[in-house]
């Protein structure tokens, strides 16, 4: 998944952010804890050749003897020396004076282990090509990556948001026994006496079918109903709190919640209704041999194999991810998140 352009926590330097262009890190880093200006950093001036000094003789870039090396970097001459025109911002190499001739480089093979090519993210103010040249393999981090920390925060661990779903659930099912009870005890109705004929008969040890009971033309509307009450509710108490907060009653008592994986702003009705049809539109299928409830187990289990920001199926499709919040601490003033702040998510 490409990671649009934005200010990001570099991970090589985690105190650091800078700008990221969609295929690379440019511009020079700035503190974390700085609020990053809008758009990306801007272009770097080109240094300018140095101004001699009143009673010094000008430099004229032209040899003062024969093979004596320019000491200025003059365009066109080479040189490796500080301002050069054409090598904005580039130092001289190590062991090399400003002024002293430039000298080929040298091809000294792929880097080792661990290390990066030129222009790879991460490795600040190098320019060049962005992987490795045709032919070698990407490099890796060495070793396991970092875990990532969208806008600063921890992702929530698997137990954290399975315990604020079960809390939603059973709020849910509350308001299902409030407005939804009516309905499902017409339902169980239509459909008793043909229960307890086959359970009579499972008792028994008879098998046969003939005679059983018909159930009533009204349950297979009943069920239909059912569900869609069902639904409704439960779109009802998530979508409208999980646009304006990204928490519902449960995410709020596990201290998790979700956010836009670019931003930290409040999802919005359209985000939020996204999330929360992958989950909980399937339930209108629960009547079909329960593969509503089959789509909806594996949507629940999926932050357990997804990588590196355990997302959800609907996590994935809403483009959020569910962080988990610090504890309040009573000694200390609660202040509000700056919304201008970018997203510190390393991509």
């Amino acid at each position: 998944m490409s990671v649009e352009p934005g200010w990001y926590v570099d991970p090589a330097e985690p105190e650091t952010r800078r700008w990221w262009d969609g295929e690379g890190w440019i511009g020079a880093p700035i503190p974390v804890d700085v609020t990053p200006p809008d758009g990306p950093p801007p272009a770097e001036p080109e240094p300018t050749a140095p101004t001699p000094t009143s009673g010094a003789t000008p430099h004229t870039g032209a040899a003062d003897s024969p093979g004596h090396a320019p000491t200025s970097g003059a365009p066109g001459q080479p040189g490796h020396g500080p301002g050069q025109p054409g090598r904005p911002g580039q130092p001289h190499q190590p062991g090399q004076w400003p002024g002293q001739p430039h000298q080929p480089e040298q091809w000294s093979g792929p880097p080792g282990p661990g290390a990066a090519w030129p222009g790879q993210p991460g490795q600040a103010g190098q320019p060049g090509q962005q992987g490795p040249p045709p032919g070698w393999p990407y490099p890796q981090w060495p070793g396991r990556p970092p875990v990532p920390r969208p806008h600063g925060l921890p992702l929530a661990s698997y137990g954290a948001r399975l315990v604020a779903r079960l809390i939603d659930f059973g709020v849910v099912f509350l308001l299902n026994v409030l407005v939804n009870g009516w309905f499902v005890w017409r339902y169980f109705e239509a459909i008793e006496p043909y229960l307890r004929e086959t359970m009579r008969r499972a008792l028994n040890g008879d098998t046969s079918t003939e005679g059983l009971p018909q159930i009533d033309d009204q349950a297979g509307g009943l069920q239909v109903v059912i569900l869609l009450i069902a639904t409704a509710l439960w779109f009802a108490y998530e979508v409208p709190s999980m646009a304006a907060r990204g928490q519902t009653f449960g995410k709020r008592l596990a201290r998790v919640r979700a956010l836009p994986v670019e931003t930290d702003q409040p999802l919005g009705f359209g985000r939020a209704f996204r999330r929360w049809s992958t989950l909980g539109l399937p339930t209108l299928l629960w009547y079909c041999c329960g593969l509503g409830l089959l789509f909806q187990f594996v949507d629940a289990v999926s932050p357990l194999f997804d990588q590196p920001l355990r997302q959800a199926l609907h996590d994935k499709r809403a483009q959020t991810v569910v962080v988990q919040l610090p504890r309040a601490r009573p000694d200390a003033p609660t202040t509000p998140r700056d919304r201008a702040d970018p997203p510190g998510e390393s991509p």
